[in-house]
């Protein structure tokens, strides 16, 4: 039977969807079947089956049977009866999971934890409670900014022991690459830290739907209902000249554009160059003929009932915390898996049936 394994991290949206995808598709590859679940969900509205399971399902062509059901969800009503309740105990959920991963001999249960080391407390299904429970491996995916990004890693290391396999590093500025490999995985790996993968920074993955935007600022759309699906990658404000404006556009791609309603001059630059959705603020709307233009062009234009400082803080807050639900995202965080980690490790560990 191989060893379960679990991806966890200790801070949310480090990149554990991407990891999974990649991990799966790998070992789909390898001829390695895999069931998939996040014993902790983070949506009420389908539970028991959280909507990234079943994403990450139809990304990898998995059958209803290969998805495992969440044990509880993760949101303040559940968390309010748990409290009052004082009850801590993760219930018959996890037995139930514990007996369906002893049934398995050869397919591997692959599951997503908690956002943090301590996200799940409350139920009984932290990191470190479901690694013991379930008797699993864990990889952690943890972004990487300077050195001081170990430190979260050395903690879950005196929670974890030995059932820490590994850690994948992601949103590695590219230029800090080569140095990382070089000196710093070798560091870690003698703190006990196996490094299995040094990921780059992708600004798609950090990228967010027009339409997450719309929810974020409760704006209303004004044309191009149907292109709330276009990712946005760059914020820009268009709170200058018309001139320095087209300098500074050509510049940016896949831009979410901010500028007050009653600048039609820099509204019509934004459409001319690589906008996703143009945001206006302020008073006013915009001129028929700049919808006109945004129509055909199909660039979403929103309006928003913030002030500017409100509305860029928004947008800036909503880069790198999206979840992964769109196919363009999954296939590259796949690409990135396959181009920049290396697993065979961890699969000895596992004592998974690789066919390689």
């Amino acid at each position: 039977m191989p060893t379960p394994l679990l991806i966890g991290s200790c801070e949310p949206f480090s990149g554990k969807s991407a990891v999974v995808l990649g991990l799966a598709r790998l070992l789909g590859r390898e001829g390695v079947s895999v069931l998939f679940g996040k014993p902790l969900a983070t949506s009420a509205a389908e539970f028991p089956m959280d909507p990234e399971v079943r994403f990450v399902g139809t990304t990898l062509g998995l059958s209803d049977e290969q998805l495992l059901p969440s044990l509880q969800v993760l949101e303040p009503a559940t968390a309010q009866a748990r409290l009052l309740a004082a009850d801590l105990e993760p219930g018959p959920g996890l037995d139930q999971l514990r007996d369906r991963i002893a049934a398995e001999s050869e397919r591997l249960v692959l599951l997503e934890a908690a956002g943090t080391l301590s996200e799940g407390l409350l139920f009984g299904l932290s990191l470190a409670q479901l690694a013991r429970g379930l008797d699993a491996q864990v990889v952690l995916v943890q972004p990487w900014t300077d050195s001081l990004s170990v430190e979260p890693l050395l903690e879950a290391r005196q929670q974890l022991g030995d059932r820490l396999a590994g850690v994948v590093l992601n949103r590695v500025v590219p230029e800090g690459m080569a140095a990382l490999r070089a000196e710093v995985e070798p560091a870690m790996e003698r703190l006990g830290l196996p490094v299995l993968g040094v990921m780059p920074r992708s600004p798609l993955l950090r990228s967010v739907t027009v339409e997450e935007l719309v929810r974020r600022l409760d704006a209303r759309v004004l044309c191009c209902h149907d292109r709330l699906d276009l990712l946005v990658e760059t914020l820009s404000i268009g709170a200058m000249n018309v001139n320095s404006a087209m300098e500074f556009f050509r510049r940016r791609r896949n831009m979410a554009v901010v500028t007050g309603a009653d600048r039609t001059d820099i509204q019509l630059a934004a459409l001319e160059a690589s906008t996703q959705c143009l945001i206006l603020t302020g008073v006013g709307d915009p001129l028929p003929q700049l919808i006109s233009r945004a129509e055909e062009l199909e660039v979403p234009v929103l309006k928003a009932d913030h002030d500017t400082l409100t509305t860029v803080e928004t947008i800036d807050a909503a880069f790198g915390h999206g979840r992964l639900h769109e196919a363009v995202k999954a296939t590259y965080a796949i690409r990135l898996v396959e181009e920049h980690c290396n697993f065979s490790r961890l699969f000895e560990q596992l004592r998974l049936p690789v066919r390689a």
